[in-house]
């Protein structure tokens, strides 16, 4: 199984280094996004995940599309998995929202964290073709949230209002959906 590292591993604290886009192809590549698609399933609470949670430094995040779906009624993709690699965030409203958030990395804590409303992200998806995506709701935190991993920001440090879940609370509240 692939580690999720947590919030003590210095990794999720550096800035992640670009991709080189002649890298995209490379067996190694195909490997860290085969190995973030696993830490990702093997997690019932997750919905994304960013390269350095498993230890990589590198400017990628993965969201996935079934879970997305599933969570947030107004998206309108078809359920497969989203890869963003060396995103940029172009444009973000000046409509902020506190949003609940948790992570992979931070387990067990939740907060409150003030993210735009609209965010419109520019990168380079899986087979290296340049994209931009506008987002609202749940995938424009998502966006925030992932693109602070990869800036070596981890959600608690702009939450307010932090509080402890139990593991098993958490398994509840998944099976109630």
């Amino acid at each position: 199984m692939i580690e999720i590292v947590q919030r003590e591993n210095p990794v999720l604290r550096d800035k992640a280094l670009e991709v080189s886009l002649n890298d995209i192809h490379s067996p190694h590549f195909k490997k860290v996004l085969a190995d973030m698609k696993t830490a990702l399933d093997s997690q019932q609470d997750g919905i994304a995940i960013a390269a350095p949670q498993i230890g990589v430094s590198l400017r990628i995040f993965l969201v996935s599309g079934s879970l997305l779906k599933e969570a947030d009624p107004t998206y309108t993709g078809d359920g497969s998995d989203l890869t963003f690699i060396n995103p940029t965030i172009t444009r973000l409203s000046r409509d902020k929202k506190d949003t609940e958030e948790g992570c992979l990395s931070v387990r067990w804590l939740y907060g409150k964290v003030p993210r735009s409303t609209k965010v419109t992200l520019r990168a380079y998806n899986e087979k290296g073709e340049k994209i931009e995506r506008g987002a609202s709701g749940l995938l424009a935190q998502i966006f925030q949230h992932e693109i602070d991993h990869l800036d070596g920001i981890l959600f608690i440090d702009k939450a307010t209002d932090l509080w402890e879940m139990d593991p098993e609370e958490v398994q509840k509240l998944q099976n109630q959906k």
